[in-house]
């Protein structure tokens, strides 16, 4: 990958704030709808295969998870670290940042591959006893975690373009891998073309080819393109110091995200309590909400490189109004996910071909949980805003708050209290109020230590 050599001034340093935030994020976004659609569209075929194969990816779901948050939160640390060099036009520390992400890549896909091929079973037996789900479950998730190194090579490669502000090829790619994971699901699955029915082991070989192929055409697209980063592994050493950048904010965000997996497995104790369409709607609830999450997700992904760079560039104003014009599109879109939810929960949930029981279960969980959905829109530009900043501690400590410190304490007594699982849900809420608090608390002290004392260039 070359690299166009310098410019007179970075689109994110001079661009108008809302045509920029938009040009960078709605390829994002539109990207991310489509890893949802995937999503849905993964247990859509698989609940139709049968519902207990419904139920052992439900409850494979956690180990993606942390597979995610290892390939995005390293990502992350790239992407915030690229962006605030290239703000302070250091390019040759830029480009060796690119360099270490790959290699960081690849070898944390290794650990997940041994985790995979000899400890995948032990994780589903915390929380069933039915040896098909059993069965089903850890074939699964060995699958996806022996053959990961696509997701975390296209992660990385997808992140390194965004921190340059290219937005448009990672659009590309992850359309690429989630549509070759939807076309290739029904034929895996129930076994067309002279195929074997799979099963579960289909919706699993589809989800790594797509990401096989998404991994193949981003290498092609990177070392055959024009780039404002250089990524060349002549010369490469590793370098503490970089490593060290990385994961400044790397190790936060991943901690970020894995805190998803331990409150997954946390929810899915305490639902477990009470059946297994307990469970299983707690994991429906989590596809469907992607669809809401996802886009303000793919938001962060345009907004992070233009915070980071204004804040490298000491851009007092733009980074604040970048700041005010995400808060208001996430609200936006979470606002309308929010009344979906309210009122068609039987239809969303219709998606996956539901038992009665789910019906009952399902329908006011998702008005409950939706209620949250305001709060956590200004809870997540906070955090990219922090991560931003290298203030990777601060998201680090609101994402427990969300997810697991409140969370689940709050889950377990409402269980406990009311032994019922429709009181379960209202902890989700509760958690978004009070870290959303938190966040305020932290804006306003970095507002009052750091960001009043940025210099304030002249901008449009």
């Amino acid at each position: 990958m070359s690299t166009n050599g310098p410019t007179a001034e970075n689109k994110m340093g001079s661009a108008k704030m809302l045509p920029l935030i938009l040009s960078m994020a709605l390829p994002a976004m539109f990207s991310m709808l489509i890893q949802a659609l995937y999503n849905v569209v993964d247990s859509y075929y698989v609940s139709h295969y049968s519902e207990k194969a419904l139920s052992a990816v439900s409850l494979a779901f956690p180990i993606q998870n942390l597979m995610i948050a290892f390939a995005v939160g390293t990502a992350v640390g790239v992407t915030s670290l690229i962006s605030r060099r290239l703000g302070q036009n250091r390019r040759e520390e830029a480009n060796a940042a690119a360099a270490h992400g790959i290699v960081l890549s690849a070898a944390t896909s290794l650990v997940f591959a041994v985790y995979g091929a000899f400890f995948s079973r032990p994780f589903f037996q915390l929380f069933e006893t039915d040896p098909e789900i059993l069965s089903m479950g850890a074939t699964y998730i060995s699958i996806c975690c022996t053959v990961s190194i696509g997701m975390f090579i296209s992660t990385m490669l997808e992140k390194t373009l965004q921190a340059t502000g290219n937005m448009i090829w990672p659009m590309i790619f992850q359309l690429i891998g989630a549509v070759t994971n939807i076309v290739l699901d029904p034929v895996f699955i129930f076994g067309y073309f002279g195929l074997p029915a799979m099963g579960v082991a289909g919706a699993a070989i589809a989800t790594v080819g797509g990401q096989l192929v998404c991994m193949v055409v981003c290498i092609v697209v990177v070392v055959r393109g024009s780039h404002e980063v250089t990524l060349s592994f002549r010369k490469f050493r590793l370098r503490f110091a970089t490593v060290r950048d990385i994961y400044a904010v790397g190790l936060p965000a991943i901690v970020m995200q894995a805190i998803g997996t331990v409150m997954n497995v946390a929810m899915n104790g305490i639902l477990s309590g009470f059946s297994t369409a307990a469970y299983t709607v707690f994991g429906l609830y989590f596809k469907l909400q992607s669809f809401v999450f996802m886009p303000v997700f793919g938001l962060t992904q345009g907004l992070l490189p233009i915070m980071g760079y204004n804040y490298g560039a000491r851009n007092q104003k733009r980074l604040l109004s970048s700041l005010k014009n995400g808060v208001l599109i996430a609200l936006l879109i979470m606002g309308t996910g929010m009344a979906v939810f309210l009122l068609f929960p039987g239809q969303l949930l219709g998606i996956f071909n539901p038992s009665d029981e789910m019906l009952e279960l399902g329908i006011p969980a998702l008005r409950i949980i939706c209620t949250c959905f305001l709060f956590a829109a200004l809870g997540i530009v906070s955090s990219t805003l922090f991560q931003a900043m290298a203030r990777g501690t601060y998201s680090l400590i609101i994402s427990l708050m969300r997810q697991l410190v409140v969370l689940v304490p709050a889950a377990w007594i409402l269980a406990a209290v009311t032994h019922s699982a429709g009181a379960v849900w209202w902890a989700f809420p509760i958690a978004e109020v009070i870290s959303l608090c938190a966040s305020a608390a932290f804006f306003i002290r970095l507002y009052r230590t750091e960001i009043s004392r940025l210099g304030s260039v002249q901008s449009r």
